[in-house]
């Protein structure tokens, strides 16, 4: 199994490369380039190739890949929304991916930025590198007794709901298919109603002091979070998304923060990051999103990091491994890994 990893950062190689000798089976190589329908023909001679979610493997780019004979994308991350699915199954293509390398490390960024927002943690390091200790502007709410609106109860907003409670708060859940369990153990405290197949946001936007986005990306979740649903939530509410930058219409984010609707924003995922994302682009003069997000004292953005820990590259590095081992050798895959595979 011959596999070109595209979109590799020195992070990446390094952690590969500490699993390596336990796939003796499996050759890589490593690129910098991004996997698009450009950088396709770069997998001429190889079985597979390895992404991130950055990359965009479009009808164009899965033409050229399954014309060199590429028949596996592992997809190094749990989203795969940058590929197009249907067309690769048409083409008897496997795509894998890899579903929960760290649930908790996704959790516990979420809450850091929602805490680092709400406390203005950036503008008060930052006045205090200037030897300007004064507290004016940079009054925060306490969490401690507040409510917080988790959308999408999963692995990863099932760990936010663990953090929430340990906080003191009361958790309200919202997700088509509600984890009673989390119910049982005293996680979540209640569940929006769902009915007719659609969730009730509007009974958590009222009520939810902190509200975090663990959502899938579809055609229906796309914008969810939007003016008619920011006028619906509490004023002052804190509001985070490590989840996708797409789940959210960035301008009518910025207006709620513009109107004191949204009193906080911790923003680890917007829908314009694209051109931005896991580049260095410090030396250019450009207008972006991320100047205009940045440029409110009660808004931290990062850089799509809320991942990036070491036990979750180590996750990530083991589970697309040994997904490409199961498909060379006809085994089964990394549990709940295969996003689609041609029909038998």
């Amino acid at each position: 199994m011959k596999i070109l990893f595209y979109g590799t950062r020195d992070y990446d190689r390094e952690s590969f490369e500490k699993v390596m000798d336990d796939y003796p089976d499996v050759e890589v190589e490593f690129t910098k380039t991004n996997l698009t329908w450009r950088t396709a023909i770069l997998a001429n001679g190889y079985d597979a190739v390895c992404a991130f979610v950055n990359a965009n493997v479009n009808a164009m780019a899965l033409d050229i890949l399954a014309g060199n004979g590429v028949k596996l994308i592992l997809m190094r991350c749990a989203g795969f929304d940058a590929v197009n699915i249907a067309y690769a199954k048409s083409l008897g293509m496997t795509v894998t991916n890899v579903p929960a390398y760290s649930p908790e490390a996704i959790a516990e960024h979420a809450m850091a930025l929602g805490l680092a927002a709400n406390r203005r943690v950036v503008k008060g390091y930052n006045r205090v590198r200037e030897n300007n200790f004064d507290l004016n502007n940079l009054v925060g709410i306490t969490l401690h007794g507040k409510t917080a609106g988790i959308v999408g109860t999963g692995r990863i907003g099932a760990a936010l709901c663990r953090i929430c409670k340990g906080f003191g708060m009361k958790v309200i859940g919202a997700d088509l298919f509600p984890n009673q369990a989390l119910v049982d153990e005293g996680v979540v405290d209640e569940y929006v109603k769902v009915k007719d197949g659609k969730v009730d946001y509007n009974s958590l936007y009222a009520q939810a002091d902190f509200i975090s986005l663990h959502a899938f990306l579809n055609e229906e979740s796309r914008h969810m979070i939007n003016d008619k649903a920011i006028g619906k939530m509490k004023d002052g509410v804190i509001f985070v998304n490590t989840g996708r930058g797409g789940l959210v219409d960035t301008e009518a984010l910025i207006r709620g923060i513009v109107s004191g609707k949204i009193g906080a924003a911790g923003i680890d995922v917007y829908e314009e990051e694209n051109e931005n994302v896991y580049k260095n682009r410090s030396g250019e003069v450009y207008e972006t999103v991320t100047a205009r997000l940045t440029s409110f004292p009660n808004v931290v953005v990062t850089s799509h990091q809320a991942f990036f820990t070491e036990e979750a590259l180590g996750e990530i590095a083991r589970v697309t491994l040994e997904n490409a081992t199961a498909y060379a050798n006809g085994t089964d895959f990394v549990a709940r890994s295969v996003v689609t595979a041609p029909e038998k």
